[in-house]
Order: C-alpha cells, then sequence, then structure tokens
C-alpha cells in the first residue's frame, strides 16, 4: 500500500497533509478495465507518438469532490507523470451538467489505462459531497444552521471510511463518527453512546450516562434515549439527574415501533404515523423538557433520516437540534465520464462527444509524490 501524503496541486489552493493510500496493484493493471489495458499495448506498439486530451465530465448539478484524490493517483501511477499537462477544478466547486472538471492531456499510454478509476474517484466522492450538501441546506431553518453528523459507518465497508468522510466534510458536515473519517481533514471522530452502553447496565440509562460522564468527564454530555422505547420518561430521568451537566439526547427510535408515550396517550394518535422518530414525539419532549426548565438540552435525532424527511422536520418547525445521517448519503447517483476529445491538437472524439473548454479550470503543477 502506498501512501501520498503531499500539499497538491501546486497552483490551486488545497487541503495539505492529505493522506491517500492506493493499492500498489494499480500499477499493474488490476483495477482497470481489461480493454484499457490491451488499448494500452496495442497503442503502444502500433501509433506510439500521440498526444491525447482526455477530459472527465457529469450529468448533475453537484459539488465536486475526489480531483485532488485523482491527481494524486496520476502523480503516482502515470508514466512519465511529469510531462502531463493537467488542468482541474477543485473540491467543493459548484459544478452543472456536462461542465468539464479535469482534463488530462499527454501520451495516451502514459496515463489512459487510469480512466475507469478516476471515473470511479470523481463518482463515489462527488455523490457523497453533493448527497451531504444538499442534506446540510435542508437543516437550515430561519436562516440558521444545524449540525449534521455523517453516520455511514455501518453502510458501507470500511475501507470507503476515509474518502467518504472527506467527502462528507466538503458537502459541509461537520463531525463524523469514526477516526478514519476525519483522516484526510485533521479531526477526530465525535460520538457518545451506542445502545450497547445502555444494555449493559440492563436498561437503566441513568446508570449508563452516569458511567460515561465519569469514564469521559470533558465530553458534551448526550444520553442516548430510545432504549426503552420511552423517550420522553428516559429523557425527563437523566435532565433530573443531570442537569446542567445534560448537553443533549438522542432519539433513534425503528421505523418500526410506537413510543410507549404514545400508547399511554391513545387520544393523540390520529392522523399521523405514530412510528419512529416522528414530529410529533419530539414535539411532545421539547414541551417535556422545557416544562420541567431543561430549555437548554439539545435534542438529536438520527435513523433513516434522508434529504427530503428533514426537509419535512424543517418545514413543520420541529424543534430538532442536530441531525444523525448515515444510509442516505452514500447513495452514488453521480456518474462521471472520461472521454478523449482532441488527438494531436485536433478535435477527434466518438459521436455526440466534442472538446468543451472551461475557463474555470486551473492548471495543476506537478508534485512528485516519490520524493
Amino acid at each position: 500500500m502506498k501512501e501520498i501524503t503531499k500539499k497538491l496541486n501546486g497552483e490551486i489552493k488545497r487541503l495539505t497533509n492529505k493522506t491517500f493510500k492506493f493499492d500498489e496493484r494499480i500499477k499493474e493493471g488490476w483495477f482497470s478495465a481489461v480493454y484499457f489495458l490491451k488499448t494500452k499495448k496495442i497503442v503502444e506498439e502500433k501509433v506510439p507518438n500521440n498526444h491525447v486530451t482526455m477530459q472527465f465530465f457529469q450529468k448533475e448539478n453537484a459539488v465536486l469532490c475526489g480531483t485532488d484524490e485523482a491527481i494524486a493517483l496520476l502523480h503516482t501511477f502515470a508514466d512519465n507523470p511529469e510531462k502531463l499537462e493537467i488542468h482541474s477544478l477543485k473540491d467543493g466547486d459548484k459544478i452543472e451538467p456536462f461542465e468539464t472538471v479535469l482534463t488530462v492531456s499527454g501520451a495516451y499510454q502514459d496515463f489512459g489505462y487510469l480512466e475507469g478509476i478516476i471515473d470511479g474517484i470523481l463518482a463515489r466522492r462527488t455523490s457523497v459531497a453533493t448527497n451531504v450538501y444538499n442534506v446540510v441546506k435542508a437543516a437550515k431553518s430561519s436562516g440558521k444552521q444545524k449540525p449534521v453528523v455523517f453516520m455511514g459507518d455501518r453502510d458501507d465497508h470500511y475501507t470507503t471510511q476515509a474518502g467518504d468522510g472527506y467527502a462528507a466534510y466538503i458537502g459541509g458536515s461537520t463531525a463524523q463518527a469514526t477516526h478514519a473519517m476525519n483522516e484526510w481533514w485533521g479531526k477526530e471522530g465525535m460520538g457518545t453512546m451506542p445502545h450497547a452502553l445502555i444494555q449493559m447496565f440492563r436498561g437503566d440509562v441513568v446508570a449508563a450516562t452516569r458511567a460515561y460522564h465519569e469514564i469521559y468527564p470533558e465530553d458534551d454530555l448526550a444520553a442516548l434515549v430510545d432504549y426503552n422505547n420511552d423517550v420522553i420518561t428516559d429523557s425527563l430521568k437523566v435532565a433530573r439527574e443531570f442537569n446542567k451537566t445534560l448537553a443533549s439526547v438522542r432519539l433513534d427510535t425503528s421505523r418500526t415501533l410506537v413510543d410507549k408515550y404514545f400508547l399511554r396517550n391513545h387520544h393523540l394518535m390520529g392522523s399521523f404515523d405514530p412510528r419512529g422518530v416522528n414530529p410529533e414525539l419530539i414535539f411532545a419532549l421539547r414541551k417535556a423538557l422545557d416544562d420541567e426548565g431543561f430549555h437548554h438540552v439539545k435534542i438529536m435525532v438520527s435513523g433513516g433520516f434522508t434529504e427530503q424527511r428533514i426537509r419535512e422536520f424543517e418545514s413543520k418547525g420541529v424543534p430538532v437540534d442536530m441531525y444523525g445521517v448515515g444510509r442516505s448519503l452514500l447513495n452514488l447517483n453521480i456518474g462521471f465520464t472520461g472521454d478523449n476529445v482532441l488527438l494531436n491538437g485536433e478535435p477527434e472524439a466518438k459521436e455526440g462527444r466534442r472538446y468543451r473548454p472551461n475557463p474555470r479550470l486551473e492548471k495543476v503543477e506537478y508534485l512528485n509524490v516519490n520524493e
């Protein structure tokens, strides 16, 4: 595994000290489609004196991410990388459909086999960054931005965490669930307690919260309150016990359960879906906390939240202070395409594609990653 830690893209201001871990087998073509490998060999033997321009684009309004990683890939695994001409937009740039985000020029056999890998890097990173950006926008009410915590650790393979966490950061998430998710932008993971901690104390939320506070006294104290499916009762228990020390409570109720608050108050159930974390439950929790003077206790919700669901909560003025979002942020719904559009300085592309110069592109200076 090759680690690349460099300040990238000389003329472009980018994050520094980012570490990319590349599999050495990339150089052997292990992760490239076989037809790219065959094309590399044919070009080397039949038309070696060529100069192509490859351009990359996608078809949505999006938040671009993955350019630093793609450029590091080229500087690490291309043949003669110092001879490549690279122009790029920056991670975090807003992009439009069909806008050129990256061009690479040089001998095809030096870098062409990396096309599919670059497409994949840009697709995943941009999808996650755009998903997070849209969720963060949805979580803004009356001009106030509510934090979004990226909790995608259990929804994909662990090896994706560093890149996904960085993409989430580019999209606007300010906190991530694991240390790995923070690796590329220099923070640490954030989190308090899972249901497993409360189980170890036989469902006693107060005892579990007390143990947490004793071991981690410097942390903002946040209690998970849905373990017994009675969030208002358990929230008041921990609030009464810890008073000003309690910073927040988190609800993560399963969408298959109806909280005991509604089971005790059948008359409240009517035209709304009482399952899971629902607006009526949050309104009732906020009122219960406020009635006992716990105005300072914030409410965090998690469990199946999406951009649409957050927009619904915000449109109703539901008193949520923070959202924890996972799986929906990992939907890969943006695909990139790399096309050869110039050959030896002349237009040459498949029908329907053409060279699309973009004045926003900036030149990337070569950086010897092996120094």
